[in-house]
């Protein structure tokens, strides 16, 4: 299945293509619900960014501040505006596996966002804060447990208070370690090569996405989304003054391309687009806009490779007819 929209100062374009599933064969729903992965820690930076106009985060303050003990003796104090943008240089924490396969049979299990990040801090750094951009899930699994620590309620409230109802983003969640997706949704699914040379399609729908917590288990629809990528982008999220950390990349390092505000800039043609994709397996998503909202998208790809890092031809062909 493939739900994309399109809107802008030119217009606004709505579409679907595909079908439910493999074996019905009957049409896509549009308004369906997906996992919208990675696109998640654009919620969870705006849900930090609204804590700080709160008082109770501040951007310069070391994460070792708020978790004491996560992180081991040789990481240098690592601050909250450094887990935003992703120079950390905290390394990535364990996993199920590291194969579909692997993680394919942990499916139905919990691995817990406080393991992760703790065996995360328990390795060495990457590199020294501040000096490199390596975009990992740690960094926001570490400040879903910020939000937390912080407010004394969990991710899922806070991010609600703070971003879906702002946004009114009535039909996203986060399903915990429910691996149902609830409501209406496309069916997702994962090429798999058999021994002789065949293709096997297995369905991933149902899945525990605890580990990816806040950086990537929220479940949602693209018109949720256009309501995000709308909302932020006017002012009506994150307070006016705090925008300009949505789209501050850091300077003096090299091939730094990602905000605090858990976006990517990207320039295109010319004109520069501020983005998030996020994919979980059967399921691809991205959000994607200018500044000014001159140009704006939002797409739902069931991906049957959704973690392949070779571009899917239909994802390519979206971006093209709509960016381009």
């Amino acid at each position: 299945a493939a739900l994309v929209r399109v809107g802008g100062s030119d217009g606004s374009w709505r579409g679907s293509s595909g079908v439910h599933d493999l074996e019905s064969g009957r049409p896509a729903d549009p308004g369906a619900r997906f996992r919208a992965g990675s696109t998640t820690k654009v919620v969870t930076a705006a849900t930090v960014l609204g804590l700080v106009a709160e008082g109770r985060i501040d951007l310069g303050r070391p994460v070792q501040h708020y978790l004491p003990g996560l992180l081991g003796s040789r990481f240098r104090p690592v601050t909250v505006r450094q887990l935003l943008n992703h120079t950390s240089g905290i390394p990535a924490g364990d996993g199920l596996g590291t194969t579909f396969e692997e993680v394919y049979a942990h499916r139905f299990d919990t691995l817990a966002p406080e393991r992760v990040a703790a065996s995360a801090g328990a390795k060495e750094p990457e590199f020294c804060p501040g000096k490199q951009q390596h975009y990992l899930n740690i960094n926001y699994t570490f400040l879903g447990l910020l939000i937390e620590r912080v407010t004394g309620r969990s991710y899922a409230a806070e991010a609600g208070r703070l971003v879906l109802a702002p946004a009114g983003m009535r039909d996203t969640y986060f399903p915990g370690t429910d691996p149902r997706i609830l409501g209406p949704h496309n069916r997702g699914y994962q090429a798999v090569r058999r021994a002789d040379g065949t293709t096997e399609f297995v369905d991933v729908t149902e899945w525990n996405q605890a580990d990816r917590f806040a950086a990537g288990d929220m479940i949602s629809t693209i018109a949720d989304l256009e309501r995000l990528l709308t909302g932020l982008f006017r002012g009506r999220i994150v307070p006016r003054p705090l925008m300009r950390e949505v789209f501050s990349v850091p300077s003096g390092i090299t091939g730094a391309s990602y905000s605090a505000g858990g976006l990517q800039r990207f320039e295109i043609d010319g004109k520069v687009y501020w983005v998030k994709s996020g994919g979980r397996y059967g399921y691809n998503s991205a959000i994607a806009a200018t500044c000014d909202l001159s140009r704006t998208l939002v797409y739902s790809v069931n991906s049957t490779d959704a973690k392949s890092e070779d571009a899917n031809p239909v994802v390519v062909r979206i971006i093209t007819a709509a960016l381009r």
